[in-house]
């Protein structure tokens, strides 16, 4: 890499790739009022002039309660039963939803009914048949269907991503990702994410591998053919769920090779490496946004590092979810990319338990 093209990759990392000058706000309601709705979404939204948060959608009545009392953007809060029944509807324009993974359909579907946009937090749905249901229900309805994988919306990786396609890696040869966490410090109490019903499989692949796989679909611009697989579980905290700890090698239609390890039981590490035939890029830590991050080029022998302060992930994701609404624009990543994902977290449990290579079919 030149020092002119190491000056023109690096002078957008912070850069934003769309359009962010339409005028408005987009009203949402936000479905689920957890940890992650709460201490992420909620705070973020009462600071971007382009959203807002107006309604609160919980089946807790003390949830209700505190998000009428002590959020100041919102309107009305209604119980699950009640939003699915279209009360409230004048009161927002679009939906965010972030319940279980088990549950998105029904919130989904809902706000399908409702002609409202969805943004469904990943992975979209437990199982590919519902994420498939998802899929057909928005496009019965002619709504848009957009699942929450932050990373593509980091004007980094966007960034990233338009280099390879210009050939900064020349063909891509193989990918390392990994994403860990101890869960156990985060919800000592326990917590949904180690219930294999909710969580779809497990507990692991679903929430935290899902990262380098789909941030690796996003750069390369390619699609997964079969996967193979490892997990184990042996923490108390890990009994209804096969996947404390677990590696995956995917196949890509390419023939490029990821391999990926994710654990809800280990240090919170991340990072991601990309290799091809003239370049490789790394990035760490990655998923874990609010950190300081480290992003490697290598080409011809020559390795360049920038060090850089992370957007914040949800804030570019939501930022670009209502610029594109604005504009009527079309909107990325769809409810279809996301179910080549399920696909490939099912073929992932399945080829652990089996010992076998399986194919992703979607």
């Amino acid at each position: 890499m030149t020092e002119l093209d190491l000056t023109a990759l690096t002078a957008g990392l912070s850069r934003r790739d769309w359009d962010d000058t339409h005028d408005g706000t987009v009203r949402f309601a936000l479905v689920g009022l957890g940890w992650w709705t709460s201490e992420h979404v909620r705070p973020m939204l009462a600071d971007l002039d382009v959203a807002a948060a107006t309604v609160a959608v919980s089946g807790t009545p003390e949830k209700r309660d505190r998000a009428n009392e002590e959020w100041e953007q919102i309107e009305t809060a209604l119980s699950y039963d009640a939003f699915h029944d279209g009360v409230g509807t004048d009161h927002y324009d679009a939906v965010y939803v972030c319940t279980p993974n088990a549950t998105h359909l029904e919130h989904v579907q809902a706000a399908a009914e409702h002609g409202k946009p969805v943004l469904c937090e990943k992975p979209m749905e437990a199982s590919t048949e519902r994420a498939r249901r998802m899929v057909e229900s928005c496009a019965a309805a002619d709504v848009p269907l957009i699942v929450g994988y932050r990373m593509q919306t980091d004007p980094v990786v966007r960034t990233l991503r338009d280099a390879i396609a210009d050939g900064f890696l020349g063909e891509p040869v193989h990918v390392q990702g990994h994403m860990s966490q101890p869960i156990g410090e985060l919800f000592p109490d326990g917590n949904w994410r180690l219930d294999e019903e909710l969580a779809g499989g497990g507990a692991s692949v679903t929430d935290l591998g899902i990262y380098p796989l789909n941030t690796a679909r996003f750069l390369l611009d390619i699609d997964p053919v079969s996967v193979r697989a490892t997990a184990q579980s042996g923490g108390e905290m890990f009994t209804d769920v096969p996947d404390e700890h677990a590696t995956f090698e995917v196949t890509f239609e390419d023939g490029t090779v990821a391999q990926c390890a994710a654990s809800q039981n280990a240090e919170f590490a991340a990072g991601l490496e990309i290799v091809g035939t003239e370049g490789a890029l790394r990035l760490e830590p990655g998923f874990f946004d609010g950190d300081t991050q480290r992003l490697t080029l290598v080409q011809d022998g020559d390795r360049h590092t920038v060090t850089y302060d992370s957007v914040d992930q949800m804030r570019e994701e939501f930022a670009y979810l209502a610029h594109h609404l604005l504009g009527d624009e079309p909107i990325d990543p769809t409810g279809r990319h996301a179910l080549a994902d399920v696909a490939t977290i099912e073929a992932v449990y399945e080829a652990a338990e089996t010992d076998e290579r399986v194919s992703v079919e979607w």
